[in-house]
């Protein structure tokens, strides 16, 4: 049971990481003179990578906590 708390938390951890990174993208981009929609596309973009680098972060460190 507390290994299904520590994965939820982690999980829970990661989507914040990510949405403020995106967030962050996404308002650096605006900055930068870039349309909203292209902005938004750049946050989603950012999101997209942030998760994707969680999942092979995971993926390569599992074989040595099972």
């Amino acid at each position: 049971m507390p290994e299904l708390a520590v994965v939820v938390l982690t999980a829970v951890l990661v989507v914040i990481v990510a949405s403020l990174t995106a967030a962050g993208a996404g308002k650096l981009a605006r900055l930068d003179g870039a349309t909203y929609p292209a902005a938004v596309t750049r946050a989603a973009a950012t999101f997209a990578a942030v998760l994707t680098v969680a999942a092979a972060v995971t993926a390569a460190l599992a074989p040595f906590f099972s």
